[in-house]
């Protein structure tokens, strides 16, 4: 069954509430001041069905002083029903009621001339001509004007038929998007606890479902329950009045302008990306930094405008700007918003996201952001997810985007997500610099990164051309402190691959790189690698062997140093701990080792080893400890075993 939400639109005592009582049967005034004062106050609600579409109606006030409370009820609808009183026509509430709905691009709708029975035939005409007049230019230009009679029936029939043909040309929600339920109700029921209802505006909510309130810290819950039109199920969908029965939340926890959405997915901004649009009718142009009510989703926040390229806007024009909000509130780029003049309250403008997690837009970056946010924009009319989500990579730059940062700003499911991952790497305009999870760096980002390392260590070489290479934890901090471990690791792995960079342990250098010593310092070298062979498994500290070697070369303990270090990093000579060993010594020690296993058994306790090698427990235990993690032997007990 399609499900389609219909929003009334009108002044006040326009007969809003009576035509959805004769609608429906249900009068959606349920507030005691509402049945006393005979006004709507508060947004109502009621269903029908009609042939295989289910309607369900947000009632709004029509009093210019409860905007706020109709701006929390028309974020969701697919159609509107202008009202228009017969006897009163077009009237100031019919005007900032519809400036709102074109706002908020809506789609469709029709013109309902309420009171019908009250005037003679040539007044409802003029009335008819001036609505069509009023509409004119807009979405509802052309739609069809019915009249009707509440308090008769008459026309009421016709209207449903008409509200089923408007129907069958809206656009299915997509009930695969992440589902977010803007709160516009909380109230609490013995035995069950807080209940919250709200138009499903997107995705899907099932009974057990683990969902979060947003904005909020952090709160989480299960739902307990879910009624879709005041009826018991196990799933409601996009497009439906839906109350969700939240479990371990209490009543003061949840308000209206909160959001529900799958825990763990979305998140709150403080600061919105959008494109901002001037009524004509506003009443002066809007200056940069301006405060504003800003009306999104059922949420009403106090905001700073900041105009991104220039310092004022008139009325009738439009351009990109950034909202700095004074709370936070959950948004998703395409989401539209109405924004009121401080003081007095009067709607002047509105819009849409383009982007709901951006970075604070400094002065001198507001033409590269402005052109960042026409790409974005561009993106998301032509509803080409992955072309988004590849702008929304490139603007995080060296940063990268992570799978969870990526479903955040973007709203999009995980099968978008992975599309998008796809097409980036493939097309060679993104590197995954870690698959699961997921994490992207724009190409020219990552190229740039790795530039970087080849510079550095160009000029590690040059300063220290005896080295053998840059310390890999040296290079992460001066380069990628404050980024990602992973994309530190894609960077160099690619530079391996592709030879620009020769990687040994712990140490990095250019793949050109060679060092050349003269004939004294090759000797020198040479002569300390063949004291530590004389040495065998006897153990020699390094300092130990670089004082014997240095003096004799005349070489200075530091470039002695080096030369050691030479050594060990081309595997010639081997740290124990704190023993340095020739690897001839150690291929010797596991030729001795088998030949001890054939002759005597696998079992060698260090005892046995101590005589088989002629040192002490003090420095056996070192080396066991080393040929275990070879895996040359395997601790069993107090003995090893030899493999």
């Amino acid at each position: 069954m399609k499900r389609v939400i219909v929003g009334t639109a009108g002044h006040i005592d326009h007969g809003k509430t009576s035509l959805v009582k004769a609608l429906t049967g249900v009068d959606a005034d349920r507030l005691k001041e509402e049945k006393e004062r005979g006004i709507t106050i508060d947004i109502g609600f009621a269903d029908l069905t009609v042939g295989d579409t289910h309607f369900g109606f947000v009632d709004v006030p029509g009093h210019e002083r409860f905007v706020k409370n109709m701006l929390a009820g028309a974020h969701g609808i697919d159609l509107v029903m202008l009202v228009v009183a017969a006897d009163e026509s077009v009237m100031p509430q019919t005007r900032e009621h519809f400036d709102i709905c074109r706002l908020l691009e809506v789609k469709s709708g029709l013109v309902v001339i309420t009171k019908a029975d009250l005037v003679d035939e040539e007044f409802l005409q003029l009335v008819e001509s001036e609505a069509a007049e009023f509409v004119a230019g807009s979405f509802l230009e052309g739609a069809p004007v019915l009249r009707v009679s509440s308090r008769s029936g008459a026309g009421v029939d016709e209207l449903k038929k008409t509200l089923a043909m408007l129907a069958s040309k809206v656009q299915e929600r997509d009930d695969a998007a992440v589902a977010r339920l803007p709160i516009d109700r909380v109230f609490t029921i013995k035995g069950f606890g807080t209940v919250v209802t709200g138009t499903l505006i997107a995705g899907r909510i099932r009974a057990g479902d683990e969902l979060e309130v947003l904005p909020s810290a952090g709160r989480r819950s299960r739902a307990r329950g879910l009624q879709v039109h005041g009826k018991s199920t196990t799933e409601a969908f996009a497009g439906e009045r839906t109350a969700v029965n939240l479990q371990g939340i209490d009543l003061d926890e949840v308000e209206r302008g909160q959001t529900l959405a799958p825990a763990g997915r979305l998140r709150a901004s403080s600061m919105l990306d959008v494109r901002l649009q001037l009524l004509k009718s506003a009443p002066r142009s809007l200056r940069t930094r301006s405060r504003v009510r800003l009306h999104i989703g059922t949420a009403e926040v106090l905001a700073r405008v900041v105009l991104l390229g220039q310092s004022e806007l008139a009325a009738g024009a439009e351009c990109f700007a950034q909202l700095r909000l004074e709370s936070q509130t959950l948004a998703l780029p395409g989401d539209h918003f109405i924004i009121r003049s401080y003081s007095p309250a009067v709607t002047i403008g509105g819009g849409t996201v383009v982007d709901a997690l951006p970075q604070k837009h400094r002065l001198r970056e507001a033409a590269q952001a402005a052109s960042q946010l026409e790409k974005l924009a561009a993106a998301h009319l032509a509803a080409n997810d992955a072309e988004r989500i590849a702008l929304l990579v490139e603007m995080a730059g060296e940063h990268g985007m992570s799978h969870a940062e990526i479903a955040a700003r973007s709203g999009s499911p995980d099968e978008a997500i992975k599309r998008a991952a796809d097409a980036m790497t493939k097309s060679r305009r993104a590197v995954a610099a870690s698959s699961n999870p997921l994490l992207l760096v724009e190409r020219s980002a990552f190229e740039e990164l790795a530039k970087r390392v080849r510079a550095l260590l160009k000029e590690f070489h040059q300063k220290s051309p005896l080295e053998s290479g840059m310390g890999r934890e040296e290079i992460r901090e001066k380069i990628f402190a404050h980024l990602p471990p992973e994309i530190f690791r894609a960077v160099v792995t690619q530079l391996v691959e592709r030879n620009e960079v020769a990687a040994e342990k712990d140490l990095l250098r250019l793949a050109s790189h060679r060092i050349a010593l003269s004939a004294e310092e090759q000797a020198a070298k040479d002569h300390l690698a063949a004291l530590f062979a004389t040495a065998g498994l006897q153990p020699m500290s390094l300092e130990e062997a670089i004082a014997k070697a240095g003096p004799q070369f005349g070489i200075d303990a530091a470039r002695a140093q080096r030369f050691a270090q030479m050594l060990i990093n081309s595997g010639e000579l081997v740290r124990v701990a704190e023993l340095i060993f020739h690897r001839s010594a150690l291929d010797g020690l596991r030729q001795t080792l088998q030949k001890f296993k054939a002759e005597h058994g696998a079992k060698l306790d260090v005892g046995a080893f101590k005589d088989l090698t002629g040192i002490s427990r003090k420095y056996a235990i070192p080396l066991l400890e080393y040929l275990d993690r070879q895996r040359v032997t395997r601790r069993a007990g107090d003995a090893r075993e030899i493999l």
